[in-house]
C-alpha cells in the first residue's frame, strides 16, 4: 500500500510542476488585448478556467498523498533513534567524597638584605669652600 502512494505522489508531484508551467502570466492577456493570438484550444478565458480547477485538484491529490505517506512512516516507527544510541562519553555525577585537604607548600626564611657599608670621605670626595 505504501509503494503505490508513494507513486502515485511522484506522478502527481511531477504532473503539478507541468500545471504550474503551463498556466499563463498575468502579462499574457494584454498581448491577446492587443490583437495578438486569441486562439486557443480551450477559449480565450476557458484555458485560465481549467488550468486553474486542474491545479487545484492536482493539490489536493498531492496534499491528501502527502499527508497519507507523513501517516505511515509515523505509525511505521514507534521508538525515537535517541533511546537506542549510547552516550559515548557520560557525564558522571561529581563524587561524594570530600577532596582531599591541600598541604601548605614549606615556607623557606627570606635572607636578610644586604646593608651597604658606609665609606668613608676620603681626600677626593670633600667638598671644598
Amino acid at each position: 500500500m505504501e509503494n503505490a502512494i508513494l507513486a502515485l505522489h511522484y506522478v502527481v508531484c511531477i504532473f503539478l510542476v507541468i500545471v504550474i508551467l503551463l498556466q499563463a502570466g498575468k502579462g499574457a492577456d494584454m498581448g491577446a488585448a492587443f490583437g495578438g493570438s486569441s486562439q486557443t484550444v480551450f477559449g480565450s478565458r476557458g484555458a485560465a478556467t481549467f488550468l486553474s480547477k486542474l491545479t487545484t485538484g492536482v493539490a489536493v491529490v498531492f496534499l491528501i498523498t502527502s499527508i497519507s505517506l507523513a501517516s505511515i512512516a509515523r505509525n511505521k516507527s514507534k521508538s525515537s533513534i535517541v533511546k537506542t544510541v549510547a552516550d559515548p562519553n557520560p557525564i558522571s555525577a561529581p563524587a561524594a567524597t570530600p577532596a582531599p585537604k591541600a598541604t601548605p607548600a614549606p615556607q623557606s626564611t627570606p635572607k636578610p638584605a644586604a646593608t651597604p657599608k658606609a665609606e668613608a670621605p676620603t681626600a677626593e670626595s670633600k667638598p671644598t669652600h
